[in-house]
């Protein structure tokens, strides 16, 4: 079981993916936007392994909400997710640390869940 920072602006996929991150008993905290999932990764209460974000947000992008997660916590894992294909083609051609992974959408419930298992027992 993993404690996961979701930051999701789509209400719909953000319950979507929170309801197949508990069935797979993970510990969700479901942010809608960079700045509130920022706050939740700044307070000193909260220890998350995973970061699982949109890479498109309102105000703070997933991009930038990686690095600033990265930075307070180098151990955190971050699994980016996005619709634009561009974006996801320029993000790998950027190279990735080896603590963080990208998937397109759309995308199976299935599939999301092997990956966030494999992205935490590296």
């Amino acid at each position: 079981m993993a404690k996961i920072l979701l930051a999701e602006d789509d209400k719909a996929m953000l319950n979507f993916l929170v309801k197949a991150l508990e069935n797979a008993n993970h510990i969700v905290i479901p942010k809608n936007n960079g700045i509130d999932a920022l706050s939740a990764i700044n307070d000193p209460n909260n220890k998350f392994d995973l970061l699982l974000t949109d890479i498109v947000l309102p105000a703070i992008d997933g991009i930038e909400l990686a690095q600033k997660a990265a930075k307070s916590n180098p151990d955190i894992k971050i699994m980016f997710i996005t619709g634009f294909a561009a974006m996801a083609t320029k993000q790998k051609e950027g190279g990735m640390s080896k603590n963080s992974k990208l998937m397109s959408k759309p995308f199976h419930l299935n599939e999301l869940i092997e990956q966030v298992e494999t992205l935490l027992s590296e």
